[in-house]
């Protein structure tokens, strides 16, 4: 009687363990495509551009002109601030104003003080949004 028990018991056991493979396809449908990832990064960076410093001391020290072309691609408006660097390690902001006469490749400020640290006329530098 009691081997009836035990042959009853792995019969028992054994229809109760039915194993289940796992569809692999239905598993990677939650898995985002590498293109989507990458779409989502786009969104986060941080645009900047290079361009020339020209001085013009008729401006106030904590203007900067634009061109609307170059503040759209820089995603700013006129009166929003920008930030200008210089040679990675000058970092000075600046209120904007928008201007057509002022080339695309270029950004006026005020240049009384600028010599102070070191930067001349005709500079090349960063130019981004601030952050504030």
């Amino acid at each position: 009687m009691a081997e009836e028990a035990k042959t009853n018991k792995q019969q028992a056991s054994e229809e109760v363990v039915p194993k289940k493979k796992i569809d692999i396809r239905a598993a990677l449908q939650f898995i985002p495509p590498a293109s989507q990832l990458a779409a989502e990064k786009k969104k986060t960076t941080i645009v900047e551009r290079r361009v020339r410093l020209k001085f013009h001391n008729e401006l106030k020290e904590s203007v900067a002109k634009l061109n609307p072309d170059l503040a759209r691609e820089l995603g700013v408006k006129e009166g929003e601030y920008i930030e200008v660097v210089v040679a990675h390690r000058h970092k000075f902001v600046y209120k904007v104003e928008l201007d057509e006469s002022v080339p695309i490749t270029e950004v006026w400020v005020n240049g009384e003080k600028l010599p102070e640290y070191g930067v001349a006329d005709n500079s090349i530098a960063t130019v981004r949004k601030a952050r504030r």
